[in-house]
Order: C-alpha cells, then structure tokens, then sequence
C-alpha cells in the first residue's frame, strides 16, 4: 500500500472533495462506520483529511464465506491513516428482509453519532424505494445529513479516490444480487430514468430530497403541537399535520426503520375519526382507541 498520507499530500482533487463534505471542525472526535467498500474508506480517508480524530469500525455481519476478510483490509488502511480501528461482530441469519435486519444488527454494536458514507447516489435510490413503499413527504425527504458527511458527492468520486490512493476495496457481492430491490434501482430504474431524461437524474432526485426535507421540517414543527395520543386531537386537526404526527409518533415508539405508508397512516386515522375501534398498522404494530385515546400495541 502507498504512503496514504503522502498521497493525501499530493492528491490535487482532495480539497475540492472536501469542500463539498460535512465534517466537523478539525480535532473533533469521528467514529466512522467503514465496512471496505469504496464509500467507507473514502469517508476514513476524508475525515483523517479533514483533521478530525478518526476512529474506523468494522462490523462483520458473518452472513458469507470470507465476510471477516473486510476487517483486516480496513485496520490496514486505518493503520496507514494513523486512525484507531475497532472490529465488531454481529450475527445476521440469511432469509427475508435481510437489508434491515442487518442494519438494525450493525446500528445495535455502533455508537451514537457514528458517521457513515452515503452519498447522493444512495440519496437518490432511497427516494426511489420509499416512493414505491408510498412512505409520503418523510420518506421522499430521504436520508438524513446527520452523520452523512458524504452526502454531496458522488459515489464515482468515492471510487475515484480509493482508486488514486490504491485502497484495497472490499467487493460485497451482495450488491450485485438482484434479490435486493436498491440493487435493481441502482442497475436498472435509474439508468433508465438517465436514459429516458438523457441526463444524470441523480442530482434532480438528491435536489427534490433537499427542498421536501425543508418543506417536511417546517410542518413537523407544526405537527409537534399536536398529541398523537389524543384521538380528538389528531381528528380536529388539518390533516396534512395530522399525518406527520402520527407517523412521527409511530416511528418513535417502535423505532422501526421505514416510515408508515400511506396505508397504515390512514387507517391510524380512521380510528382517531372513531370510525373503526382499531386497526392494524405495519410489522405486527396496531392501533387501539379507549376514551378518546389511542395507543399502539404489538402482538
């Protein structure tokens, strides 16, 4: 491996990348999730480069022969970097909705505030899924920039860089399966939505995330007066609030990963107008109203 802080040194592109990154001011403290494809080592590198003090966490889901190998590949890059690294384990069983329990596993071993490398393309496939899942304004907000330092670039330019800096880049080949719904978007819809605006769409789809986010914090303000617990509540008021009230107060509670659709969200409505006694919502969570109250449970 090259002398990665010579070649962050001589890297003419480095400062430009950084310019468009969100990191916190030099000398500040970064646990970076770095899992060795090119995305996470980018964010090792970049946030080594922006002065903070890095620490790089590998999270091995074991659910593939030679899964571990990721680990020493990334405590390598992250001994060369002058980075502290940490090796984390979690046991993921293959089967349905692998992707999120996966994530919920790896955020289970990851501490609070850790940083992670999605970029605008990952933006732009997630609008995409949560549109079809009909998750509404929250979910065609998208990623949050919270923690998403690298939320402005590309994720050509994160392979570019580990590519001039000769990273040894850790191929999962699970993001090749077309098992995975975000695989299909990212290798079939949103090249054909390029193809079909003969433009680059990913930029349009992280701008729209951006202007609904703003338009999505400003009711969120609004709908925080309301008490989702208060069947009269929620029924009296406008029913834009009224909707973000509920799937906020849903997300909460459960902590689930993916926002209500529009589904659950208006059959959590029909019990607050009094028209049915309860319903079911989403992942074995329903909806009871008693005196005018409402309150989730799950069986």
């Amino acid at each position: 491996m090259v002398d990665l802080l010579a070649g962050l040194r001589d890297d003419p592109h480095l400062e430009s990348l950084l310019a468009r990154c969100a990191f916190s001011s030099p000398g500040t403290t970064a646990a970076c999730a770095v899992s060795g494809g090119a995305d996470s080592l980018a964010l090792l590198v970049l946030a080594v480069a922006a002065g903070c003090e890095v620490t790089a966490i590998h999270v091995d889901h074991r659910n593939r022969p030679g899964s571990g190998d990721g680990a020493a590949a990334v405590a390598a890059v992250a001994e060369a970097l002058g980075a502290r690294f940490v090796a984390e384990s979690v046991e993921v069983e293959p089967g349905p909705n692998f992707e999120a329990r996966a994530r919920r596993a790896r955020y289970g071993v990851l501490p609070a505030g850790v940083l992670t490398g999605h970029t605008a393309d990952d933006q732009a496939e997630t609008v995409l899924l949560n549109l079809m899942r009909g998750s509404a304004l929250d979910g065609l907000a998208g990623i949050r920039p919270e923690g998403r330092p690298l939320l402005d670039l590309r994720r050509h330019e994160t392979a570019g860089l580990c590519r001039r800096l000769c990273l040894p880049v850790v191929e999962d080949p699970t993001n090749l399966d077309p098992a995975h719904r975000r695989n299909r978007i990212r290798h079939e819809v949103l090249p054909l939505l390029a193809d079909v605006a003969e433009r680059d769409v990913v930029p349009l789809v992280a701008r729209q995330a951006r202007l609904v986010r703003d338009a999505v914090d400003h009711l969120g303000a609004e709908a925080a007066r309301i008490d989702p617990t208060d069947a009269r509540a929620v029924r009296e008021a406008p029913v834009a609030l009224a909707r973000i009230a509920v799937r906020r107060w849903f997300a909460d509670h459960t902590g689930l990963e993916h926002p209500l659709d529009s589904g659950a969200v208006a059959r959590l409505l029909d019990v607050a107008a009094g028209r049915v006694r309860g319903a079911d919502l989403a992942d074995g969570w329903s909806v009871r109203r008693t005196d005018s109250r409402l309150r989730l449970e799950h069986r």
